[in-house]
């Protein structure tokens, strides 16, 4: 804690206020003041989080709107950092970054308390224990559960620095989300607890071998996968379809919790992810989707350091579902919002400005943010992870600034999005030339391990079409298609039903809005093996133009016309396709 002593008087733990710059803050005469430690500010008690002491001044960032706090108003330390209630209660909701509901909220919502909490949530849950007194228990193993707290299993588990013998637990029943549930070697547990907001949660070890996150969508399962526990980042300009895609993975991947962080994006969206995942049947559970989601909202219109605390939120309440023994995914819309919030108040404490105002501790604040991400073995023993996607917003779609370097080095994986593909009705407009994939080479031998050695191969063969396809048409806008050699003319061929018959997804259709791993290797299995059999058309006299006169609709359309996880569907169009080129003389 910090040291002051519980019957100290008020007035000793207070200073008064200096200075008030939107949500800068400085206050004279607080004593013992520490970094990270929150004070209450002004009449309201505004939260406000110190950021730099120079003797008993403190320099601090509020996280909500300062109008009405004066300078002479209080400042009183609380002696402990922002902290939230993680327990039950979390998914199927959605809070603001101070971890405050939204869901059911008034219009108005009241000031944080000292301790960040769920104010007038007066819901029961019932507690089953999963232990006997006299068990011998550590850190992160499991005391019991919490049924209908979602549509994953809620664990109640023993927190970081408690271990020992059960000495008692509480019976089957309801109780309050704060409730002693248990007392593990003379320390209560209690159902709900809570943690800094900025403190990475303990693990036991880092799991180093990767396996895939299942996205749903073709163009990154196939070619820039994502591994799970893995951190990547899409970036792209202004409608290019950054939230579409983001949308996409949240509903389809194959995570058991999905946070979802709107920093700084436009109140409407989040409106419309609320009532999309409300809608929504979820394929993994048979209910909703938002029963396995936690929305955490900090829009445009909300106080602008709590935008950058939204980010911390977010993760923090992934690392408690990963604690538990779940895999979770954060999507973060977008960290060009929560940059712009740290620029704006580094400019108002006056510190030095690096590349284009941004701080010049920006890349350490996303490397520390990327770095949290991770397959871990939990201290409980369990193999879970946390995936963290970010979404980059270029201004101007200018890929070269500094937001969208720095995320380029701390992240696996890179989704650039094409304005191009985008104004061309191409979804998602995931650009091959300017995507990466760190982790293709470990995944490639996780799908060797799993039965599909021609995976990486795959991979490669469809890169080299698309890349050879992007040359050649720069030049056939020069001299005409037709002018081309007709293995050429095959190649471009190749590179358009890779575009518009794998790599191009419809997110309205039942067929094609999310694709099995099975169906999109049998798709591209079958342009590759449809390409590869024009080009041994050729090899035998056929003409370019005989080939292309073939209809390639059964092609094209074959993502539409079957089901998303009819491989076998897939196989028979191959068949058929293959005997009628092979029939060309």
């Amino acid at each position: 804690m910090d040291g002051v002593s519980a019957a100290a008087p008020a007035v000793s733990r207070a200073g008064r206020m200096v200075r008030v710059s939107g949500p800068l803050l400085e206050a004279e005469g607080v004593p013992d003041v520490r970094m990270g430690e929150i004070l209450r500010v002004g009449s309201d008690a505004l939260s406000a989080e110190v950021v730099a002491v120079e003797g008993t001044r403190a320099t601090m960032q509020a996280y909500e709107y300062t109008g009405g706090v004066r300078v002479g108003d209080p400042a009183v330390r609380t002696g402990e950092p922002l902290s939230g209630l993680f327990g039950p209660g979390l998914l199927g909701r959605a809070f603001d970054g101070l971890m405050r509901p939204l869901t059911d909220a008034p219009l108005w919502l009241s000031p944080a308390r000292a301790e960040t909490g769920r104010d007038g949530d007066a819901t029961r849950w019932r507690f089953v224990p999963a232990v006997a007194p006299g068990t011998e228990v550590g850190e992160g193993a499991m005391l019991g559960t919490v049924p209908g707290a979602g549509a994953v299993e809620h664990r109640v588990v023993v927190p970081v620095g408690v271990s020992g013998v059960v000495g008692w637990i509480a019976d089957e029943g309801e109780v309050d989300a704060e409730a002693r549930v248990a007392e593990v070697g003379g320390r209560a547990v209690h159902l709900s607890e809570r943690w800094p907001m900025r403190r990475p949660r303990p693990f036991a070890a880092r799991l180093s071998d990767p396996a895939p996150l299942h996205t749903g969508q073709r163009v990154l399962d196939l070619l820039f996968p994502v591994a799970r526990g893995g951190a990547a980042a899409v970036t792209g300009g202004f409608g290019t379809g950054k939230t579409m895609l983001l949308q996409q993975v949240a509903k389809w991947c194959d995570a058991d919790v999905i946070v979802y962080v709107g920093c700084g994006e436009r109140g409407n969206e989040m409106a419309d992810v609320l009532e999309d995942f409300a809608r929504l049947v979820d394929a993994r559970t048979g209910g909703r989707l938002i029963d396995r989601t936690v929305v955490v909202a900090n829009t445009s219109n909300m106080p602008m350091m709590a935008r950058e605390l939204s980010i911390y939120t977010g993760i923090g309440i992934a690392e408690f579902y990963r604690d538990m023994g779940h895999d979770a995914v954060v999507i973060a819309d977008s960290t060009s919002r929560w940059a712009e919030a740290l620029r704006e108040f580094a400019n108002r404490r006056g510190d030095l400005p690096a590349e284009e105002g941004f701080p010049a501790n920006l890349a350490s604040e996303l490397a520390a943010f990327y770095e949290r991400a991770g397959r871990v073995t939990t201290l409980g023993g369990h193999d879970a992870s946390v995936t963290v996607i970010g979404a980059v917003s270029p201004p101007g779609g200018d890929l070269s600034e500094p937001v969208t370097t720095i995320t380029q080095r701390f992240v696996r994986a890179m989704w650039t999005l094409d304005r191009d593909l985008a104004y061309a009705r191409h979804y998602p407009a995931v650009h091959w030339a300017g995507s990466f994939a760190r982790d293709a080479d470990g995944l490639a031998r996780w799908q060797t391990v799993q039965g599909d050695a021609e995976w990486a191969a795959r991979r490669a063969t469809a890169l080299e079409i698309l890349a050879e396809a992007d040359r050649l048409a720069s030049l056939a806008e020069v001299i005409g298609v037709n002018s081309l050699p007709g293995r050429e003319r095959m190649v471009a061929l190749g590179g358009r039903l890779l575009r518009e018959a794998v790599l191009a997804q419809n997110a309205l259709s039942p067929n094609d809005a999310t694709c099995s791993d099975a169906k999109g290797a049998a798709l591209l299995d079958l342009v590759l093996a449809v390409v590869e059999a024009c080009h041994a058309a050729i090899d035998r006299g056929v003409t370019a133009t005989a080939i292309e006169r073939v209809d390639f609709g059964p092609v094209i359309r074959a993502a539409q016309d079957v089901g998303p996880e009819d491989a076998d569907a897939i196989a028979a169009i191959r068949a058929r396709m293959l005997a009628t080129l092979g029939a060309l003389t």
